[in-house]
């Protein structure tokens, strides 16, 4: 289904760029007024602007009507998580004296987190090797 009304909306986007450009504008556009052949021919004044301003809003609604339902069907399987359920916990210093925060600079971020996790569930036993350089 959702595929369907991706080519649906596709036939829609296709369809509203060709109506806009159509349009006489101020400098002339693609809908170049009533001179030689063309698209002036086909209808003339204001009957042309009438036409292609309702073929706009048709389709502009149209376009918008879905957008709406394929965001919907794409959000409609997903569960809501929380970014702070994944959290570690913190826990308070072991002695009462010492610092909260680590000595080194750029400890305690994100990275040294994700690094701890991931020791823990190695087992801890060994710190992670930097990669080796290639030799030439």
């Amino acid at each position: 289904m959702q595929n369907v009304l991706i080519v649906i909306h596709l036939i829609i986007v296709i369809a509203l760029v060709g109506v806009v450009l159509l349009q006489r504008s101020e400098g002339g556009g693609l809908g170049m007024g009533s001179g030689g052949g063309g698209v002036g021919g086909f209808m003339t004044g204001r009957g042309q602007a009438n036409a292609l301003t309702r073929a706009t809003a048709i389709l502009a609604a149209l376009f918008f009507l879905t957008s709406i339902v394929l965001a919907v069907m794409a959000n409609r399987g997903r569960v809501q998580r929380s970014i702070i359920d994944g959290a570690p916990a913190t826990t308070a210093p072991a002695t009462p004296g010492a610092p909260a925060a680590p000595s080194a600079p750029n400890a305690g971020g994100v990275l040294d987190q994700l690094r701890q996790m991931q020791n823990q569930s190695q087992g801890g036993a060994q710190p992670p090797t930097p990669p080796v350089a290639p030799q030439q």
